[in-house]
C-alpha cells in the first residue's frame, strides 16, 4: 500500500523534509536569540541613560576599553575645548539619513589629560574631500554631559582601509589615535554630547539610541516553529492523497476490464 515512498520521488521529498525540519527549527532559536539580545540592550540604554551622570574620569581611565555594561552611561566631563585638536569623522550620517561628519573635539581637563568628545552632526562640503564647516565650540571652561562610549575599531565596524585620508578627517574615534596626534594623555572611550544644547543647534547632537522597539525577531521565530510543524503535516497529507489516488486508479483499472473477462469467459 505504501511501497511509493520508496520511489526515487519521494525518497527524495522525504530526505527534504528531514533536513528542512532541523534548520527551520533552528531558524526559530537564531531570531529568538536576537529578541532576547534586542531586549537586553534596550534594558541595558535604559538604566544607563536614566543613572545619575558620573564624572568622566570615574568612568574610564587612559587606554581603558569601556565594556559594554558602561555603553550609553551619562558622564560629566570639565574642561576647556581644544580646537587645534580637532576632527572629523568620515561617513556618518544624521537623525534624517544625511551623510556627512561627527565633529570631535579634544576638552583639556584641569590635570592636561583630554577627553574626546563628539560635539555632534555637520553636513559634508561640496568637495567631500574638503574640511567642513564647523561651528566653534564655546570658549572657556564648559561642563559636557554626554553618553560614554567605546573607542571603534576596525573588527567592529567593518572598515578597513583608514589610509590616504584628507588632513584632519578620520574614519574612527579611537583615543589611542587621537592620543598620538595630540601628543597627551587621552582617556579611553569618548564622549557622545547630549548637553548643553549648542548656539544656533549646530552641530547636531546626537539622538539618544533607540529603547524602545523590539523588533519582530519574537513573530519570526514563532514563524519559523510554525512552518517546521507545517513540513510534517504536510508530508502526511501528501502521502495520503498519493495513496488514495493510487487507489482510485487501481479501482478504475479493476473496473474497466471486467467487462473484458465477462466476454472471454462468455
Amino acid at each position: 500500500m505504501y511501497r511509493f515512498l520508496l520511489t526515487r520521488q519521494w525518497v527524495s521529498l522525504t530526505l527534504i523534509a528531514l533536513v528542512l525540519i532541523p534548520t527551520m527549527v533552528e531558524l526559530g532559536f537564531w531570531q529568538l536569540h536576537r529578541h532576547e539580545r534586542r531586549v537586553e540592550q534596550n534594558s541595558l540604554i535604559s538604566r544607563n541613560l536614566k543613572a545619575k551622570p558620573l564624572p568622566m574620569t570615574e568612568a574610564t581611565s587612559p587606554g581603558h576599553t569601556v565594556p559594554r555594561a558602561d555603553y550609553w552611561r551619562q558622564v560629566t566631563a570639565t574642561g576647556v575645548y581644544d580646537t587645534a585638536g580637532e576632527v572629523v569623522v568620515r561617513r556618518r550620517t544624521s537623525a534624517d539619513d544625511r551623510i556627512g561628519f561627527h565633529v570631535l573635539t579634544p576638552l583639556i581637563l584641569a590635570d592636561g589629560r583630554a577627553v574626546l568628545v563628539n560635539r555632534g552632526w555637520v553636513p559634508a562640503a561640496a568637495d567631500q574631500r574638503s574640511f567642513p564647516a564647523v561651528p566653534a565650540p564655546p570658549k572657556g571652561t564648559v561642563t559636557v554631559t554626554g553618553r560614554l562610549k567605546a573607542d571603534e575599531t576596525t573588527s567592529a565596524s567593518g572598515i578597513k582601509d583608514l589610509s590616504g585620508l584628507p588632513p584632519r578627517q578620520v574614519m574612527l574615534i579611537s583615543s589611542a589615535q587621537q592620543a598620538k596626534s595630540l601628543g597627551r594623555t587621552v582617556l579611553g572611550g569618548y564622549l557622545e554630547q547630549s548637553a548643553p544644547e549648542p548656539a544656533g543647534g549646530a552641530p547636531e547632537l546626537i539622538p539618544e539610541p533607540d529603547h524602545e522597539s523590539i523588533g519582530a525577531h519574537m513573530a519570526y521565530a514563532v514563524q519559523w516553529w510554525l512552518f517546521t510543524a507545517a513540513v510534517p503535516v504536510g508530508w502526511v497529507v501528501l502521502v495520503r492523497r498519493e495513496r488514495s489516488d493510487r487507489r482510485a486508479a487501481a479501482a478504475a483499472a479493476g473496473s474497466s476490464t471486467a467487462p473484458e473477462r465477462a466476454t472471454a469467459a462468455a
